[in-house]
């Protein structure tokens, strides 16, 4: 009897270690958050809009660079870190973590390179070339987190999630501290909206480099085992680097796949932007309330006028005269007045598609909140259930996989359907200097695609975990595709335009979920019971939306006829006590539907710190 009952107690204090550790990180991960909300906010309405592009024009450039060079191997090295350490052979972790921090410095020299010297090559790639101070300011960056990444793999392969989530506080606070001071100043100072952006985003870099130094730190005075023994014969540095690959290759991939999109995306949907308001003119009653439409029609009036006899209007001809007129500028010579008037109206087609994407980049911002949160259970899956399944407990494995779907599911439902419903009292509380009106339709359609994309990252990290590390590579690529021809068709129609660019976001990340279910589904033993696993917290969340609206329409209506009755006008103090009383009521309803409908099991929190104390309080059995 006892000895049957060791591996059950070996299981469950690693199912706690898992779900300890995925607590840990997301409390910090909130930390970050509510740092970042600090920090974003006060940025975007220092910044403005068109700043706001340029921000994250440069930011979407560095984390496609940084994912090459840091997503798969921190994954790599946390799984044979894991591994190695429940087969005792301390040797052969101390041997991982040197050869894997000399191949994330390399990688991070190497993309510092490319940002820093390439920079104006990637902002004209955007489609925005006010983007280049950033991406140089960020290139730093690269080099840092890459040795970032090293430490915080071997520090989670070890079951230690406590100095990812504090490095993860210190990059936030620099962040804050420096970058949001930079970009104060810089405005104050008289710098246009695109350096004041670079400025915010140095302080980005001043954080990867403190928290480095923390992360160092950490390993010098603890992250090294202590009295264990060190018999085993390491592997050779080949054999663990071919392993390191073998995993980190796919992986890095797949998670590419997401950053490249973005980049991709982001450079097409400015650019069908420009294209629509150039060649199809009744676009302009679409933004009419957002931008100032009197400066493209001048200026494009003056560039027709100035086009020899029999020119057709075409993005393709205003490229070809502004690569001409950059030409003379760089020789030297007097432009011509065709050249003059090409690059007033590229000026032109430009800010105004910053405004544009400026305003999406704010909801970006809202939607991207519930989506981090996730990164707590896909930093944490990946060892655990390597763990087990190392051990053979492959009942075990299943139980945390299936734990993990259903607390994502749990949090990512609620969140989509508040931020559809509240898409502008949000955008009008959070970034008074966007349009509302603009960002806050964008922001519920994206809140449509939370949910689809925080169970997609579970998935491709339960995936990953059980060795399918290919398969996300596949389906990422799949949905990426779907998402860059949507979009590239929609955003161009005059009655649709930048309304158009969540879409892709629904269906690339929906497609991408149904596609690992179904592998999952397929592959792997014990497989979870989806149906039972969506439809509580789906219900739910319905549930939930429909007392939102009701009480967020009822308190607006009940502030406005109080301010008749005194005699005062309405302000923007009613929105925010509507918005912040209808999240509130959403909360608490939400959390009593959850309990009556049994969405949670005793199971779930029995994993958890404490989870038998919480399962007696809310009197699960």
């Amino acid at each position: 009897m006892a000895q049957s009952s060791q591996p059950h107690r070996r299981t469950a204090q690693k199912q706690n270690t898992f779900f300890g550790g995925a607590a840990v990180l997301a409390v910090g991960i909130m930390i970050v958050k509510l740092i970042g909300m600090f920090y974003k906010i006060p940025l975007i309405n220092i910044i403005g809009d068109q700043g706001a592009a340029d921000f994250n024009n440069a930011y979407n450039i560095y984390a496609v660079l940084l994912t090459v060079s840091t997503a798969g191997l921190p994954v790599a090295v946390s799984k044979l870190v894991s591994e190695a350490n429940a087969l005792g052979r301390y040797q052969q972790v101390r041997k991982i973590f040197r050869l894997s921090l000399a191949v994330f410095l390399t990688l991070g020299v190497l993309s510092f390179l490319v940002m820093f010297f390439g920079a104006d090559q990637l902002a004209g790639l955007m489609n925005d070339d006010k983007a280049a101070p950033g991406i140089r300011a960020l290139a730093p960056a690269v080099i840092c987190v890459g040795c970032l990444s090293a430490f915080r793999g071997y520090a989670q392969g070890n079951g230690r999630m406590t100095p990812t989530a504090v490095s993860q506080i210190i990059e936030a606070l620099c962040k804050l501290t420096v970058g949001l001071g930079l970009a104060f100043w810089l405005i104050k100072a008289g710098q246009d909206a695109s350096h004041a952006a670079a400025g915010a985003i140095t302080g980005v870099t001043v954080g990867t480099i403190v928290a480095l130094a923390y992360m160092i730190l950490n390993f010098l005075f603890q992250g090294q085992q202590g009295n264990v023994p060190l018999t085993d014969r390491p592997q050779s540095s080949r054999r663990i680097l071919r392993h390191l690959l073998k995993i980190a290759i796919p992986i890095t991939i797949s998670s590419s796949m997401v950053g490249i999109v973005t980049v991709v995306d982001t450079s097409l949907v400015q650019g069908q932007l420009q294209r629509a308001l150039l060649e199809q003119p009744d676009t302009w009653n679409l933004y009419a309330n957002f931008v100032d439409i009197t400066k493209l029609e001048t200026a494009l009036e003056a560039w027709k006028a100035a086009l020899p006899n029999g020119s057709s209007v075409s993005v393709s001809l205003l490229s070809q005269q502004v690569n001409i007129a950059e030409a003379s500028q760089a020789s030297g010579a007097v432009l011509s007045t065709l050249e003059q008037t090409s690059l007033t109206l590229h000026e032109v087609l430009e800010s105004i598609s910053r405004s544009l994407y400026g305003n999406y980049s704010g909801a970006l911002n809202i939607y991207n909140l519930p989506t981090s949160l996730m990164a707590a259970i896909t930093a944490a899956v990946i060892p655990a259930v390597s763990g087990a399944i190392a051990r053979h407990d492959h009942r075990g494995a299943s139980q945390i996989a299936s734990s993990a779907l259903r607390i994502t599911a749990l949090l990512a439902c609620p969140m989509a359907v508040g931020l559809f419903v509240l898409g502008e009292p949000i955008m009008t509380m959070i970034f008074p200097s966007l349009n509302a009106s603009l960002a806050g339709p964008l922001l519920s359609t994206l809140g449509l695609a939370t949910l689809f994309v925080c169970m997609m990252l579970v998935s491709n990290s339960i995936l990953q975990s059980y060795g399918f590390v290919n398969l996300p590579v596949f389906i990422m690529l799949i949905g990426g595709i779907a998402k860059i021809i949507i979009n590239y068709n929609v955003v161009i129609l005059p009655s649709v335009g930048i309304y158009g660019a969540p879409i892709g976001n629904i269906v690339c990340f929906a497609l991408c979920l149904v596609l690992c279910l179904l592998v999952i589904a397929r592959v792997i033993p014990h497989r979870p019971a989806y149906f039972s696993m969506f439809i509580k917290p789906v219900a739910a969340s319905l549930v939930m939306g429909l007392a939102v609206w009701a009480v967020y329409g009822l308190v607006g209506k009940g502030y406005s006829a109080l301010c008749s009755t005194i005699g005062a006008s309405p302000s923007h103090l009613g929105m925010i006590l509507a918005t912040m009383s209808s999240i509130l009521v959403g909360v608490i309803i939400y959390g009593v539907l959850v309990i009556l409908f049994h969405a949670i099991t005793k199971e779930d929190l029995m994993l958890m710190p404490k989870g038998e104390k919480i399962a007696r309080i809310l009197h699960l059995s």
